[in-house]
């Protein structure tokens, strides 16, 4: 009876400081409420380096100071950089100058938000470096032990990469494509430092230990302190927190007999994490980690059941993407339906063979080459499988009561073991894959893409979806030591939002001229959607142009010039700009459409002789919404033009603090009649239409 009261009450506690967890994590994630020793306006900081990544000329360091800070810092010369890698390592201290900035939100919806993101790792400020230098050396010998292992990695001549990678958690030497390609097919976990790889490293050293000492505590206690190492080298990332804090308490309870279930244990974890820092609740590997392993637990009879490994390994490989479904279409917005049968393949290859390879090349680096046959293989079939891409299905953000219905699906399949529920989670599934055919709303969006343009026009109930250019980037001759390895471009922007939409197909691609900022990235919208038409402007197709059109032709694409006029289940896009001019701005696309009694005319960069020859050939007023031409520059909106048409909303798409000075005052003030919105100060705009009715919604407030 006793047992009992202690284990009702010890339930109680839990569940009540489960309670409270809940609600001082959504209070303090609502309000966006941030505890810092930091005022903002400090200009001199002095803290320990306690990571950094170089990258081109660019410098990033995090940053311990009264607080952690992301730092980042511009090399300005090629031997001002090689002599910070000989000089600066981890654990040293030193005195940055420069300014502290607030992180920015995602100003494109739906796309990976930075702001939260370094939240859920307590950093609260950015910090741009003017100059700084070396106060001390590392005293610390945690540190001298982690450059010690970086130094002994990066002396192996083939598979430093992985070796990184798995014991430190560092994969930016991984190649990009290779790091896609397994995301791509379900298998980025497996690079992932997690469960598995903490549940292998305990295993292999109790083994180990066991044959060399015979006292099992001893034993046990020798490798919790080495796991609790292998976590400290990881930076204590909530996935490696929550794996090493799960196989130590796991132990404990086998060890001494305690009889706690494995549900309360993670349940506690869970708390603890929560507690310490509420914006864990935004990384995606906390969610992961955690959602994966509770209905993998409460699978566990169901998994018991299965007689052979590859048999237990299929049960646990379909459950873990059922469970992860919900949370790639969230954040990733798709899913390889192969994912189970391909983690058949890797599971096995990663951890029975590589990465105990890892642990044994790390030790005797002789087994440098063995290894990387083995990473070879693993990057050359999982590439091959990325090709087999039929089986990629893009899905939109689900709203949150589709989430749920997705794990109460799942809960009853665990529980109830009935087949009636995975057709259930059949049918679910296709409603969302397919769920652009439930939306009622014809929509424009302008795109954040910087110092450039990108338009989204959505017919309702998916009937048509065009892409009006696609950013890009103006691109320089820097010299090679400056060339980053990671860029931004759409894959990061565009490509992403659209699929967060469920776009799978593109029915028109219109590129309004040939200048990189609208048409650098469409080579990159090609490879990753299903586009049926591609339309350009009346003028001599460029050097870019030709490239896109060599593309186009090699996957068999139509693309159109000169266009007069679109008919789209009767909503027509007309093309009001058939001169030829003698400069690629003025002659670029300018599309006017009316689309339930709202009139939108896109500009592109055409100039104020285009806005001349436009009112005095067509008869233009009222129009709603303006996309104003050439990003606001003094080259467009003449006063006669805008009074003329009259704008309602001006839409201007333009990169913050550009070097061009754009918009221009001047420019602004002939607008200042309408209502203005911008991208550099309230990210992308999305425009609902519905109804005769037009809601405003910006991605910043």
């Amino acid at each position: 009876m006793k047992v009992l009261k202690i284990k009702l009450l010890f339930k109680i506690i839990l569940s009540v400081f489960f309670l409270f967890v809940i609600c001082r994590t959504y209070y303090i994630t609502k309000n966006k409420l941030v505890y810092s020793e930091y005022d903002g306006i400090e200009t001199s900081i002095i803290g320990i380096i306690t990571d950094m990544e170089i990258d081109g000329n660019q410098l990033t360091m995090e940053i311990k100071a009264k607080e952690k800070i992301k730092a980042y810092y511009y090399f300005k010369s090629e031997d001002e950089k090689n002599n910070f890698t000989l000089l600066y390592k981890t654990g040293y201290k030193i005195e940055m100058m420069g300014s502290l900035n607030v992180p920015s939100n995602n100003t494109i919806f739906n796309i990976f938000n930075f702001k939260e993101y370094l939240l859920s790792q307590k950093i609260n400020w950015l910090f741009n470096i003017d100059s700084f230098n070396l106060i001390s050396k590392n005293t610390d010998i945690i540190y001298k032990i982690k450059n010690s292992i970086i130094n002994r990695i990066d002396k192996l001549k083939y598979s430093s990469h992985y070796v990184k990678a798995f014991i430190i958690g560092i994969k930016d030497d991984i190649n990009s494509d290779v790091l896609t390609s397994y995301q791509k097919i379900g298998i980025s976990h497996l690079l992932a430092i997690s469960g598995m790889h903490v549940t292998s490293l305990g295993t292999i050293l109790l083994k180990i230990f066991n044959k060399i000492i015979k006292r099992k505590q001893i034993n046990y206690f020798l490798t919790f302190v080495i796991i609790f190492f292998y976590a400290l080298l990881n930076n204590f990332t909530p996935s490696v927190l929550r794996a090493s804090l799960m196989f130590i308490l796991l132990s404990i309870n086998q060890v001494k007999h305690l009889k706690v279930k494995s549900l309360w244990i993670l349940l506690i974890i869970f708390m603890l994490l929560l507690y310490y820092n509420p914006y864990y609740i935004y990384s995606t590997s906390f969610i992961f980690t955690f959602v994966i392993s509770f209905f993998l637990i409460l699978a566990q009879n169901l998994i018991a059941q299965k007689k052979g490994y590859l048999d237990k390994l299929f049960i646990i490989s379909l459950l873990a993407f059922l469970i992860s479904i919900p949370i790639l279409s969230y954040f990733f917005f798709e899913v390889n339906l192969l994912s189970p049968v391909f983690n058949l393949i890797f599971i096995p290859l990663v951890n029975v063979i590589i990465f105990p390879l890892v642990l044994l090349t790390f030790l005797i680096p002789l087994l440098d080459q063995i290894l990387y046959v083995f990473i070879v293989i693993l990057e050359k079939i999982s590439i091959l499988c990325e090709n087999v891409d039929f089986f990629t299905v893009i899905l939109a953000k689900p709203h949150l009561v589709i989430i749920l219905l997705y794990y109460i699906l799942i809960l009853l399949l665990i529980l109830k073991k009935q087949k009636k529920y995975i057709y259930l989670l059949i049918i679910l599934f296709v409603c969302h894959a397919n769920i652009k055919y439930f939306d009622f709303d014809n929509e424009l969006t302008m795109i954040d893409v910087g110092q450039g343009d990108s338009f989204l026009i959505e017919f309702k109930n998916n009937s048509s979806n065009i892409l009006i250019d696609t950013g890009g980037k103006v691109t320089y001759n820097n010299e090679e030591w400056t060339k980053k390895n990671n860029t931004y471009d759409s894959t990061d922007t565009i490509i992403p939002f659209l699929k967060s939409k469920g776009i799978k197909k593109l029915d028109y691609l219109i590129l309004t001229h040939g200048d990189n900022d609208h048409v650098k990235e469409t080579i990159n919208i090609i490879n990753n959607f299903e586009v049926e038409i591609v339309i350009f402007n009346n003028d001599d197709f460029n050097d870019l142009e030709l490239e896109i059109i060599d593309v186009l032709n090699k996957k068999n694409i139509n693309y159109y010039q000169n266009i007069k006029e679109l008919n789209i289940n009767n909503n027509k896009l007309y093309f009001l700009n058939n001169k030829l001019y003698d400069n690629e701005n003025d002659n670029s696309n300018v599309i006017y459409l009316n689309f339930n009694n709202t009139k939108i005319l896109l500009m592109g960069d055409a100039g104020t002789e285009v806005e001349e020859d436009i009112i005095s050939k067509y008869n233009l007023n009222d129009i709603d919404i303006l996309k104003v031409g050439h990003h606001g520059s003094s080259t467009s909106s003449s006063i006669r033009f805008i009074n003329t048409i009259n704008p309602k909303y001006s839409l201007i798409s333009v990169g913050k603090n550009n070097s061009y000075g754009h918009p221009n005052d001047e420019v602004l003030e002939i607008l200042s009649n309408s209502i203005i919105y911008r991208t550099d100060q309230k990210g992308s705009v999305t425009f609902q239409i519905r109804n005769n009715q037009i809601v405003v919604k910006t991605c910043l407030p």
